[in-house]
């Protein structure tokens, strides 16, 4: 009896091997994650991507121009940088173009681990934003992460022929979806707000609460290093205010403190969730605790310039809407007062208006102008540009 030979199509597909595919499965996740997280809010990637050009135009003047003139374009690019790690994510969990896939992704992580590790040796961003302002890393955190991505991504670089296996046929379909509903997402997040208000001014938190810190939070921990010299033999140590006191030397009077160092920090504390917010009256007079006492309209506006017509029209009448009404309208600004004024009398700005610093501003609502209506100091709603509400609409609250 003849036999026939198996046709040669039916090989069974290449194994990922022993981890393979947890770590494949792990690494997509995170970029994925990682993306969305900032996608939620790209003008807050944004800001970050404009200190990053701030600091290497200040570190490599030679390229200062260079870093400059990619400030303008910090908003698109962070939009463009959020959905690649997402189509990038989507893409290798469902093993689509898998080789081409893992090659971008380490260029990504490459670029990605010199950023954090010049953060984190030259201490000149604090805060990466690798995960927006859902979790906060230490600069070495963030370095530590991108080398342990790094090492499985190289991992499974070195398994791809193992990795070849046949993505779905519908997996570029859903690559490409992936791709258009992060752009529609990031563009919503940028003239609605961020559907997920990961700040401490969202609804519901209490503004004045959050500058307070917990209750038994730890505070910041110091080191003074003191310089001993020994008055009889002249020999000369080193060591902290804690050994000085430990090894009890201070009882040996022949031992003297001939230096002492400035405190440093060894041990970060807790910090309050919200440090900075102060506002002043244009003669200086700080009027912040005012804020917290009953309904408060805040009209935000960093730069005054930045508003339209009919976004400056559609605040005055909403101004104009709310007299007579239990609720206090304050205009905070970081303009030139000279400036605001002008703008304040054309549109017939008529609330007082007061200043606060352009970072608060920027973190109080992400749109330039807002609208936040405070009671006691709790958010209890938000408006950007986009919709300025009516005074019937602040009524309703």
């Amino acid at each position: 009896m003849k036999t026939q030979n198996p046709p040669a199509n039916t090989a069974p597909p290449p194994s990922e091997g022993l981890g393979g595919r947890p770590i494949r499965l792990f690494v997509g996740v995170l970029f994925i994650f990682s993306g969305l997280i900032k996608l939620n809010d790209p003008v807050g990637t944004k800001i970050k991507l404009e200190e990053y050009f701030e600091v290497f135009a200040a570190d490599l003047p030679w390229a200062a121009g260079l870093f400059h003139a990619l400030v303008p374009t910090a908003l698109v690019l962070a939009v463009v940088l959020c959905a690649a790690e997402v189509v990038l994510g989507v893409a290798l969990l469902l093993r689509y173009r898998l080789k081409t896939t893992l090659w971008i992704l380490l260029g990504l992580i490459v670029f990605f681990t010199i950023l954090t590790f010049y953060s984190a040796w030259f201490n000149r961003v604090t805060d990466c934003g690798c995960f927006g302002d859902a979790i906060k890393l230490t600069p070495w955190q963030s370095f530590g992460k991108d080398v342990l991505l790094l090492t499985l991504i190289l991992v499974l670089i070195s398994r791809r022929n193992r990795l070849s296996s046949t993505a779905s046929p519908r997996a570029g379909l859903a690559v490409g979806v992936s791709a258009v509903a992060c752009v529609l997402v990031g563009i919503y997040a940028i003239v609605f707000l961020p559907p997920f208000d990961l700040l401490p001014y969202k609804k519901g938190d209490n503004i004045a609460e959050n500058m307070k810190l917990p209750p038994n939070a730890p505070t910041d921990e110091f080191e003074i290093t003191y310089t001993l010299k020994n008055a009889a033999s002249g020999e000369a140590r080193q060591m902290t205010d804690k050994q000085y006191i430990a090894t009890e030397i201070w009882k040996d009077t022949t031992w003297q403190i001939a230096e002492t160092s400035e405190p440093k920090l060894v041990r970060r504390g807790v910090r309050p969730k919200i440090t900075d917010f102060s506002v002043t009256t244009p003669k200086g007079e700080d009027v912040t605790q005012q804020v917290f006492a009953g309904r408060k309209l805040l009209v935000v506006m960093r730069d005054v310039r930045h508003a339209t017509e009919n976004e400056l029209r559609a605040i005055g009448e909403l101004i104009r809407g709310l007299q007579g009404k239990p609720v206090e309208v304050m205009l905070l600004t970081a303009s030139d007062g000279n400036l605001f004024e002008e703008y304040r009398q054309e549109y017939q700005l008529t609330a007082p208006y007061y200043f606060t610093d352009n970072t608060v501003l920027k973190t109080m609502i992400r749109t330039d102008p807002g609208v936040l209506l405070l009671q006691n100091g709790t958010v209890v709603d938000k408006w950007p540009a986009a919709s300025i509400p009516s005074a019937e609409a602040v009524g309703e609250k």
